[in-house]
């Protein structure tokens, strides 16, 4: 009789922990639902939720004293022996997911440099880091390679874009700096400056570099320094002979390799840059969404704890919470279309 009543009192303990449980995760998942940017604090809820509740089941199944502290002791070892033996993979992904949310210096949209890998950050987890590479392919990287790596962000005021030639000798240097400068100015870029960078052997090898403000723009700006680069060398007679040149054929007297067709380089229609990193750009535009309702939602709170002098400022207080709670409304739904959008892809 006893036996069964301790039965009875286990399965119930058992029942009601996961009844809770179950109410909690729907609850949590109702919550998160709309707000998929919450998507690293959703994990972390999950992973402390099936901890607490084989904690909850430890403590008030009715065990005996000694065999529940014989299953808090095995417990506890248990997470100390997953710490440990995983503190190099997954408890260490989630300890510099923490560091890059702390640090703050890297947010989707952005270009970054790590190792050998560059793109745009796409989206932001607990345990990766998702770039779109100039293949407009997503390359996954665990957070602790971000960690353990130098990580170059491209500033979102400018980027210096530069482009490297090899001239002969026997080229003025002051022509070539106006060249190359003029080169640059047509780019678009601004205060643009030549440097010579290594005088070789066989050639000199000249930098020219100028800022581009416009950073979504980095790739088309790109091709067209360089393209605009040879032009305006080619136009004016002058041989690029970067980075090694040489040639064993028999030439004619004042032979030189110089494309006979010089014109303007075609600029394309649509952005190459909107192509290759159009999830980092979507994700980049939610960000920005993200901030603007954040904004305005701290405007409705202040709205709300304001005291009007008179009932007239009332009535206008009222009419701006309206609209600003109307907003507010209408981006969380922008926000929604755009991230189910992004996980399409």
């Amino acid at each position: 009789m006893q036996t069964l009543l301790i039965i009875v009192q286990i399965v119930f303990v058992a029942a009601a922990i996961g009844v809770g449980f179950h109410f909690s995760r729907k609850r949590i998942d109702h919550y998160f639902s709309s707000r998929p940017h919450l998507k690293f604090r959703y994990q972390l809820l999950q992973v402390g939720g099936v901890l607490l509740a084989v904690l909850f089941i430890i403590l008030f199944v009715p065990f005996s004293d000694t065999l529940r502290g014989q299953l808090l002791s095995l417990y506890g070892l248990i997470i100390s022996a997953t710490i440990a033996l995983s503190s190099t993979t997954l408890v260490g992904n989630i300890m510099a997911g923490f560091m890059l949310k702390a640090i703050g210096s890297c947010r989707p949209g952005n270009y970054i440099t790590v190792g050998d890998y560059f793109g745009r950050i796409s989206e932001m987890d607990m345990l990766h880091t998702e770039i779109q590479t100039e293949e407009r392919d997503l390359t996954t990287l665990p957070n602790l390679y971000l960690v353990t790596h130098p990580v170059r962000v491209m500033r979102q005021s400018g980027t210096l874009l530069s482009v490297d030639v090899s001239l002969g000798y026997d080229v003025s240097r002051h022509k070539v700096e106006e060249l190359l400068v003029q080169a640059a100015l047509d780019t678009g870029l601004e205060t643009p400056y030549v440097q010579i960078q290594h005088l070789g052997d066989f050639s000199v090898s000249y930098r020219v570099s100028g800022l581009l403000k416009e950073i979504n723009n980095l790739i088309d700006k790109r091709r067209d320094l360089r393209a605009r680069t040879m032009d305006a060398l080619h136009g004016a007679g002058i041989e690029i002979v970067s980075p090694n040149f040489m040639n064993t054929r028999a030439l004619t007297k004042n032979q030189t390799f110089i494309a006979k067709d010089v014109k303007k380089p075609v600029v394309a229609a649509t952005s190459t840059d909107s192509m290759v990193f159009d999830k980092a750009e979507k994700a980049e535009s939610v960000s920005n969404l993200r901030e603007k309702l954040a904004e305005i939602e701290a405007r409705i709170s202040d709205a709300k704890k304001a005291k009007p002098s008179s009932e007239q400022g009332k009535l206008a207080d009222d009419d701006e919470k309206e609209k600003l709670q109307a907003r507010a409304e209408r981006l969380s739904e922008l926000i929604a279309r755009r991230e189910a959008n992004i996980s399409k892809d």
